[in-house]
């Protein structure tokens, strides 16, 4: 069984020393640098920890003839309703079966520009997901499992209370007001997973300074890795079992 916890810490460590090396090398031909965020942004490959995580807690299930895509992007390509297809971080197929699919998603600085992006994004794809799950763009697929994993940067902006909204002349959800950026990623992950737009969801929390060292903050056991590997976990043993059953009852078929 893996350590999900540590394996966290593994992927924590690997964003943010990625991300930095990253920000200084980017330019480095030209002379010229991205400003602020955006040289650590446009290098890409600072989440591949986490989407190897992802990888690993499905491999564990031991699913036959398994096919888990993170890296080629035509593989993780899958077909939409309100859109013609969307690209996502990992799918996973078991002899033509689409089993998992996740999103991973990490916001550093710009919190009040990036906040209603990220919520839109969320809400968008996995409506778009479910949609085309409906209308059989998966079949003869069973229902899929669908994971958002997310890392917030903590930083004095990020944690501490925003300022109150005021609007007429309707009013702002109460749950929303006066809460740091991170207690808002809480609770629109807690929402995704309780209104089933997704199977699970991990939300945590990681500074610069002790995250290179692997140091992360789980907010809500309910959004906890641990959670969310048991989720995926389940659904990849329990599709490796249904297929297994599968295969007695074709071979019993063949002897009659």
């Amino acid at each position: 069984m893996l350590d999900y916890n540590k394996e966290l810490e593994t992927a924590v460590r690997h964003f943010w020393r990625t991300r930095g090396s990253q920000k200084k090398r980017q330019g480095g031909n030209s002379g010229r640098k991205d400003s602020g965020n955006r040289g650590a942004v446009t290098g890409g490959k600072h989440a591949d920890g986490f989407v190897n995580l992802i990888a690993k807690i499905v491999k564990d299930a031991a699913l036959p003839l398994i096919e888990i895509h993170v890296t080629e992007k035509r593989p993780r390509t899958l077909p939409g309703f309100y859109r013609p297809c969307k690209e996502w971080d990992l799918v996973v197929l078991s002899d033509a079966s689409l089993v998992a699919v996740v999103e991973v998603k990490s916001q550093v600085g710009s919190f009040g520009n990036n906040f209603n992006n990220r919520v839109e994004e969320a809400l968008g794809n996995a409506t778009d997901f479910w949609a085309a799950y409906r209308e059989g763009a998966f079949k003869p697929s069973q229902r899929p499992w669908l994971g958002y994993l997310f890392m917030l940067e903590e930083t004095p902006t990020s944690v501490r209370p925003t300022k109150r909204i005021s609007l007429k002349p309707y009013n702002i959800d109460e749950e929303f007001q006066e809460r740091s950026y991170a207690r808002r990623y809480e609770l629109v992950c807690e929402r995704l997973v309780r209104d089933r737009l997704y199977d699970a969801a991990c939300f945590f929390t990681s500074n610069a300074k002790t995250g290179k060292h692997g140091q992360y903050e789980e907010p809500n056991a309910e959004l906890s890795i641990r959670n969310f590997a048991i989720s995926l976990h389940a659904r990849a043993a329990a599709f490796a079992e249904a297929g297994k059953e599968l295969k007695v009852l074709e071979g019993n078929d063949e002897e009659q």
